[in-house]
């Protein structure tokens, strides 16, 4: 069984992806997740480690700017209180946490000293 869990937050900003360009559109992050997911989710703030087995988080630059401020930051980023809490939260319990494409710079910042990839990303990198 999977449970998906996306913050209840204004997402950064909206993308027409035929222009390439933001538009002045807003949405939410959490309405944009079920949108994708299909409708079966729900909002990070009720997530409880207990009844998980492993936190999964997928990659795409929406984790650099709906659960981070990587985007706009680089490593000087900060990581949402929620999404630190559930990583921290797993990480105490000694459960998998996995992590995809640009979401391991959120371990990078939660849990100093442990070792990630991301890929060729220069800033990343330094």
């Amino acid at each position: 069984q999977v449970e998906v869990y996306a913050p209840n937050i204004p997402q950064m900003h909206v993308v027409d992806h035929v222009k390439g360009q933001p538009t002045p559109e807003q949405r939410n992050v959490l309405v944009e997740s079920a949108r994708i997911a299909r409708g079966n989710i729900k909002d990070l703030a009720e997530l409880d480690v207990k009844g998980l087995h492993a936190l999964i988080i997928p990659g795409g630059f929406g984790v650099a700017k709906n659960l981070s401020t990587w985007a706009t930051q680089g490593k000087n980023c900060t990581v949402s209180k929620e999404v630190e809490d559930a990583l921290k939260a797993f990480h105490a319990a000694r459960k998998p946490i996995g992590l995809c494409c640009i979401s391991p710079v959120l371990a990078a910042k939660i849990f100093p000293g442990c070792e990630v990839t991301v890929g060729h990303d220069t800033e990343c990198e330094q």
